[in-house]
């Protein structure tokens, strides 16, 4: 069983603790630190904190083997960094922060101590996308010579101030998902353009509306992400052309839906009816679970993650140039009385 507390409740993903606690076979939690008492007020009384140790941040690295780093965006890597040094393995939310240099730092002072280190990026643990890399691996798409990846959603007018803190915005947190499954198929492209859109919806002015083309010799990759997009949730999708067939992940959640469409002979421009592709099925609830159950794997040998360290640094340099360089604009917390925080 592995030991572990978690740092920070600042992240919209904090309460990725609620699926730790589903184990009990395999993590034992031994509390959660947060620092920022505006945190507290407004997460504290949740309840898969509720009746859990409050912690120093100190005591929860002395007392964990692993760490679930869930601060708000701007710290999580400093903290990260604060845990590997102390010889834990981590899961650290996304997009990671700071410079490429310290980034980089994190992933070479965990590769140099054997600890795992798990960014939040849940999609790579997704049904279809895990059969869509098997299907790959198999060369059932074939040469792959173009990605289409959507993760868009309707977002508060609060939230979409939130985004202000962050060079690239919606691109940076939530383009980073698509860029990291597209830098694991065809790695780091040769030349990334982006543009970084403002809708002004509603008199916000934010990086809400995000686009980038990820060139490659033989092939293509398409982003986009919007935070003003009716019915957003329901239109992310992964789409990969390849020679042989084209896979399409539509939606990606709720329920994950993938259909497969084989190469043919006939004509050119009529529907040609692509067949459905059979999934693991995954709850409404169940989004971290196969993340969370990887993590387990990795940190005790019973599985090899196939995100290398070097996978990691990849993904981080195509984001820093897709949002035009990594950096926090602000440190400004999203306003109160809003409706729930945005997946």
């Amino acid at each position: 069983m592995i030991k572990i507390g978690q740092i920070g409740i600042g992240h919209n993903h904090s309460n990725k603790l609620e699926t730790i606690r589903r184990y009990p076979e395999l993590f034992e939690v031994v509390g959660y630190a947060e620092e920022n008492e505006e945190w507290i007020a407004r997460r504290g009384d949740k309840p898969y904190f509720r009746d859990l140790p409050r912690l120093t941040v100190d005591e929860v690295i002395d007392r964990s083997d692993a760490v679930l780093v869930e601060t708000d965006v701007w710290d999580l890597t400093k903290t990260a960094q604060r845990c590997v040094d102390a010889g834990k393995h981590v899961h650290i939310d996304k997009p990671a922060s700071g410079t490429l240099a310290e980034f980089k730092h994190l992933l070479d002072t965990a590769e140099k101590k054997h600890l795992i280190v798990q960014p939040g990026y849940m999609y790579r643990y997704n049904p279809g996308v895990q059969k869509l890399f098997e299907m790959v691996k198999n060369g059932e798409l074939g040469d792959i010579s173009a990605i289409h990846a959507e993760m868009s959603v309707i977002h508060s007018d609060s939230y979409r101030k939130w985004l202000r803190n962050f060079r690239g915005g919606d691109m940076y947190i939530f383009g980073s998902h698509l860029i990291d499954l597209i830098v694991y198929l065809l790695g780091k492209p040769n030349r990334v353009l982006s543009s970084i859109g403002e809708s002004g919806k509603n008199g916000v002015n934010a990086p809400d509306l995000t686009a980038a083309i990820l060139e490659y010799d033989h092939a293509i990759a398409r982003v986009f992400s919007s935070s003003v997009q009716w019915d957003g949730f329901a239109q992310r999708c992964f789409i990969v052309d390849g020679s042989r067939g084209t896979a399409i992940i539509r939606p990606m959640e709720d329920p994950c839906q993938m259909t497969f469409a084989k190469e043919y002979e006939g004509k050119q421009y009529v529907v040609q009816t692509a067949e459905p592709v059979a999934l693991r099925e995954q709850g409404k609830d169940e989004r971290y679970d196969g993340m969370m159950k990887a993590f387990y794997d990795y940190i005790v040998g019973a599985a090899e993650s196939p995100f290398t360290y070097a996978h990691e640094y990849a993904l981080q340099e195509t984001l820093d140039l897709a949002v035009g360089g990594v950096k926090m604009l602000g440190h400004a917390l999203q306003e109160k009385k809003t409706p729930p925080s945005a997946k």
